[in-house]
């Protein structure tokens, strides 16, 4: 393990990036090509290929957050079933398969402090495993924030508001050109990254409602 010095982007841009005209460009670009090209590591050559299970992920996924989201609800909400519904009857039938971070997201990375086009460091490893690669990209659409966005994911968001950033679409062409991956169903990978984001909310409100947390 080695310490890194550098700059993670949260909620404001910082001013090292911020007064810089192409930051945020430069940012969404580096952002998902460090993305693509990990998910060209071959994981065979690595000796990696009992790091998990790559057959199945998916269904195992929304399984998952369905168990998480019924242990956490306090209340029934018809909308979230139905979004569980809709993942089960469009689940893809793909064999594409890589190494996966499983939490890659604008403050899981960290940039040189002077150069927001270089990508220090990757952090937060603890979920990586074997699946769907595109499940890494749906998970990144769910964070991404654009002004386009309602009021209220904007005041969710955990990454700057700021149109100079990579719209949704051209995060995904942009993903697709690098990785060669067949991104058809992107939009299944984006809602299942929405309904993983609806289950931790649902985690961390329970936990407050019980008293075990502040915030």
């Amino acid at each position: 393990m080695e310490r890194k010095v550098g700059t993670v982007i949260r909620k404001e841009l910082p001013e090292n990036f911020y007064n810089k005209k192409n930051g945020p460009e430069l940012i969404s670009e580096q952002l998902i090509k460090t993305l693509a090209e990990f998910h060209q590591v071959d994981y065979s050559d690595l000796g990696l290929d009992n790091l998990g299970k790559p057959s199945g992920f998916v269904e195992r996924q929304v399984a998952g957050w369905k168990k998480r989201w019924d242990n956490a609800k306090h209340q029934d909400l018809d909308s979230v079933e139905e979004i569980y519904n809709w993942l089960i009857k469009n689940i893809p039938n793909t064999n594409q398969f890589s190494i996966i971070h499983n939490d890659y997201k604008l403050d899981n990375v960290m940039f040189d402090h002077g150069d927001p086009g270089k990508i220090i460091a990757v952090f937060d490893w603890d979920m990586c495993t074997l699946g769907d690669p595109l499940c890494d990209l749906g998970s990144l659409l769910s964070y991404w924030c654009t002004p386009s966005d309602s009021v209220l994911f904007q005041q969710a968001s955990t990454m700057p508001v700021d149109e100079r950033f990579y719209s949704r679409n051209r995060l995904v062409e942009e993903y697709a050109t690098i990785s060669g991956y067949d991104i058809s169903n992107i939009r299944f990978y984006h809602v299942l990254g929405l309904y993983r984001l609806i289950g931790i909310a649902a985690q961390i409100y329970i936990r407050f409602l019980r008293g075990q947390t502040k915030d």
